[in-house]
């Protein structure tokens, strides 16, 4: 466990926890480490909740998926990201979404109920953990908050451009690269990713936008 605990201060979780409490922490929350393979799911809607997890090492996409196969990307999560967390406070008995390796990935998996249940001598780096997690929860409330706003833009434009400029204002630059391939991207927006590259193609015609990849370039 020591050999990650460089990364683990990364995380928004262990903000503000000394390294030695957060090797108390782990000794007391973590149940075993779980190397994940890209493609790999870590569970699948559906699934009896029964932990909580940090990513360690690479990265994963938040999917769902309806009875014919058919896939949304709802969010990509990336090193030093917990999830599952809301499900446990929430007490919902499975999980309503997927969760799959973007890349080969290491996570931690720990103990619901030893993280959310304080010790019979509370400490001070238990209640800064519990701050940190409604910290974590409140960040994602906002993120899902703002995909609501690009998806619920009428048009594939309309979509893009919300999107793209939400890219722009966190780099602080036109100029900026995005985590997604071109399918992502589609199930991301909810669109059909022909539909969504012949858009491209025109905002890039009408000089709205350069691009090549995942690199962007917005045009006044």
């Amino acid at each position: 466990m020591k050999s990650y605990i460089s990364q683990l201060q990364k995380s928004s979780l262990f903000t503000g926890i000394s390294t030695e409490d957060i090797e108390k922490i782990c000794n007391c929350l973590v149940v075993h480490e779980r190397k994940i393979e890209k493609n790999a799911f870590v569970f699948c809607a559906g699934d009896e909740v029964q932990s909580i997890y940090l990513i360690v090492s690479g990265s994963m996409h938040i999917i769902n998926e309806d009875f014919w196969g058919n896939r949304s990307l709802i969010e990509t999560m990336n090193e030093g990201t917990l999830f599952g967390e809301a499900y446990v406070i929430s007490e919902a008995k499975q999980h309503l979404t997927s969760v799959v390796a973007a890349q080969d990935s290491v996570i931690l998996e720990m103990s619901a109920p030893k993280l959310f249940i304080t010790c019979q001598q509370p400490c001070a780096c238990h209640t800064k953990l519990m701050t940190n997690v409604a910290y974590i929860l409140s960040t994602k409330i906002v993120r899902l908050t703002e995909k609501v706003g690009h998806i619920m833009q009428r048009t594939i434009r309309e979509k893009l451009c919300s999107y793209l400029t939400k890219c722009a204002r966190e780099e602080q630059s036109n100029s900026f690269d995005i985590p997604y391939s071109r399918q992502q991207l589609a199930d991301y927006l909810h669109v059909d990713r022909s539909a969504l590259s012949h858009e491209l193609s025109t905002m890039r015609n009408l000089k709205i936008v350069k691009y090549r990849k995942n690199h962007f370039e917005l045009l006044n």
